[in-house]
């Protein structure tokens, strides 16, 4: 099944520089695909250029796009963050911000391509490696992107936003319910 869905921005985090992310996910058995484009003043913004995927933490200190899974009947979830350079990090965390830690994952493929008014980047996440997430579990997703524009500010984007400050980890902003495949 395909889902679209666009982020709104916090309203804490404005960026004149984008118009709009929208985000296309399709959930198959054993992965999960995801688009994310950015719609605007692409010059305007800090996107790494593309390089060897590798995995690096810290990503969302700049331009990188977030998903967050949790299988329907856990507590615990799964952080997975793809920034434009082709980095990538994992986290599983027992509850809300708490017994995180670096799981073993497949590296995930990433692409991106660009113009001066937009840049997508597709991810092909397996979910495999991933018992929580793999087979016929529903999922609750959280989508979010953090962009940095060419000052150094940064802006949230989500599905929602639960708080007076921008916060993934809030499980009010894991509005998405990917049903079993």
């Amino acid at each position: 099944m395909n889902y679209n869905i666009d982020l709104v921005s916090h309203p804490a985090t404005p960026c004149a520089a984008v118009h709009r992310i929208a985000v296309t996910l399709r959930r198959e058995a054993a992965a999960l695909r995801l688009s994310y484009r950015i719609d605007g003043d692409i010059e305007a913004l800090r996107l790494p250029p593309p390089a060897e995927t590798h995995r690096r933490d810290s990503l969302w200190q700049h331009s990188c796009f977030e998903a967050f899974l949790r299988a329907d009947d856990q507590q615990s979830y799964y952080e997975f963050n793809f920034a434009p350079s082709g980095a990538w990090a994992a986290y599983r965390f027992d509850e809300r911000r708490r017994g995180g830690s670096a799981p073993a994952v497949t590296m995930p493929s990433i692409e991106c391509r660009s113009d001066a008014a937009s840049f997508e980047m597709t991810v092909e996440l397996a979910l495999d490696t991933v018992p929580e997430l793999a087979g016929n579990a529903t999922l609750h997703a959280g989508l979010g992107a953090v962009i940095e524009d060419a000052r150094g500010m940064l802006s949230y984007w989500a599905l929602a936003h639960g708080a007076a400050q921008p916060d993934f980890h809030d499980p009010a902003t894991f509005r998405l319910r990917l049903g079993a495949r």
